[in-house]
This record gives structure tokens, C-alpha cells and sequence, in this order.
């Protein structure tokens, strides 16, 4: 990675407090970017998240943090906002299908928001955690998507229409969950702060059987990195 490379250039980046956007964040601060994090409060059952992530955001120093309410919850149609169950002990294999965690539109929304921040800033970067290997299934994680957002971004936007270019990062959309924690720990990432677990038990406990929950701890197994999740106990 080019340290300092992009000295002291805000950049916003999206922070839910979980493993990949803590991940992203460590790379966007190690290639100079001042970076500028946002977290969204949208109802999501999981809200250890928002904690999390203003307590990385500190650790790993970042410019400023900011919360951004966006009641999404209201509309319902995910288990993340709704109640709904979420889906268990999924098989890897099987995660490519649209689970009802899905969240309609949220990486749209979120990007949407994270680019007229972005402007406010004076800033043309935003960075995003999106990964096509080791996903669950979410049409929002696609480099497709992705790429379309980026060509939409510069042409409804002030910068894109005064010939500056937004560019949307995606540092880790071709790794696997093993490659992120590697390349996290390299960068000094403590994932003890990090939570990803989208059925949390009532004391923060990741239940160890949802689809992220699933795929982190693969991740830290094949790894080879000890995995420091605090899992709840069984049945709690």
C-alpha cells in the first residue's frame, strides 16, 4: 500500500462499526486520506454497531465522526429493521441467494448521503466496504452497482458537473473475509472493537449463527489469526 499517498485529502468514509468498514477505514488513513466517518442510525436491531464505530473512529483517528439518523426501519422488509427472524446456520455455499437481511436500497441511500457530505467537505472520495466474494448475497455489493453509482455521482453533483471526478473506493471488493482480516491486522485494525453479528443477544454477544457471524469466523480460521469475537452463550 502507497502510505500517504493521498496526504490530507478528505475523503468520507462509511463506518458501521463491523469488520470490513473498520478495515476500509484503516486503509483509507494509512494512504493519507483525512477521512471523515459516517454511521447511519436506521433502525437496524443490531445498534452496538453505532458504538463501535465511534469508538474506532477515535482509535484509529479520524477526522470527525458523525451519526446520520435515516429511519429506513420504517418502511420494514428486512429482518435487520423489522421482525422478522433472521436466518441461521446458513450453509456458505447457499449465501449467494438474497437473505431477508437484506435492506432495500441501503448501500444506495447510503452513498447518496455520503456523497452530499462529501461535497460539503470539498471532497471527490468515498470509501465503502462492498465485497462480491465473501457476501450474502446483496445486490448493493456488486461492482456493477457500484461502477453505475460512481457515473450517476458525476453528473448530479456540483464537482462532477465542474470536471471533478468522485471516485468511490472500494478496497475490499475482490478480497476474501481471510484476506480483509489479514490485511486489517497488518494495519494494526484491534477487531475486538469491531461487531458484525446481526442478532446480537441483549449484552452486545455476537449469537454466532447468523450469516455474518458465520462467514467472520471463517474468515479468522482460515486466517490463521485468533478469532476475538465475544460470542454469546448458547440458548441466551
Amino acid at each position: 500500500m502507497d502510505t500517504n499517498k493521498h496526504q490530507n485529502i478528505p475523503a468520507v468514509v462509511l463506518l458501521s462499526g463491523g469488520l470490513d468498514s473498520t478495515t476500509v477505514l484503516a486503509i483509507a488513513q494509512n494512504q493519507g486520506f483525512r477521512c471523515h466517518t459516517l454511521s447511519f442510525d436506521y433502525g437496524q436491531r443490531h445498534r452496538n454497531e453505532l458504538d463501535a464505530g465511534a469508538q474506532i473512529s477515535t482509535d484509529l483517528k479520524a477526522a470527525s465522526h458523525r451519526v446520520f439518523p435515516l429511519d429506513i426501519g420504517a418502511f420494514g422488509g428486512s429482518a435487520l429493521t423489522s421482525d422478522i427472524q433472521v436466518p441461521k446456520d446458513r450453509d456458505e455455499s447457499t449465501m449467494s441467494d438474497i437473505p431477508v437481511t437484506y435492506v432495500p436500497a441501503r448501500n444506495l441511500v447510503f452513498l447518496s448521503i455520503a456523497l452530499a457530505y462529501a461535497e460539503t467537505l470539498g471532497s471527490t472520495d468515498l470509501f465503502i466496504g462492498v465485497n462480491a466474494i465473501d457476501y450474502s448475497g446483496y445486490p448493493d455489493c456488486r461492482p456493477e452497482f457500484i461502477d453505475a453509482f460512481a457515473q450517476t455521482a458525476n453528473l448530479a453533483t456540483k464537482i462532477g458537473v465542474d470536471g471533478q471526478r468522485v471516485t468511490v473506493h472500494t478496497p475490499l471488493m475482490d478480497m476474501t473475509k481471510a484476506q480483509i482480516i489479514e490485511t486489517g491486522t497488518k494495519l494494526g485494525v484491534d477487531y475486538r472493537q469491531t461487531h458484525s453479528c446481526y442478532d446480537p443477544s441483549p449484552t452486545g454477544g455476537a449469537c454466532g449463527r447468523c450469516d455474518s457471524c458465520i462467514l467472520r469466523r471463517s474468515g479468522f480460521e482460515q486466517a490463521g489469526i485468533p478469532d476475538p469475537t465475544i460470542y454469546a452463550p448458547i440458548n441466551a
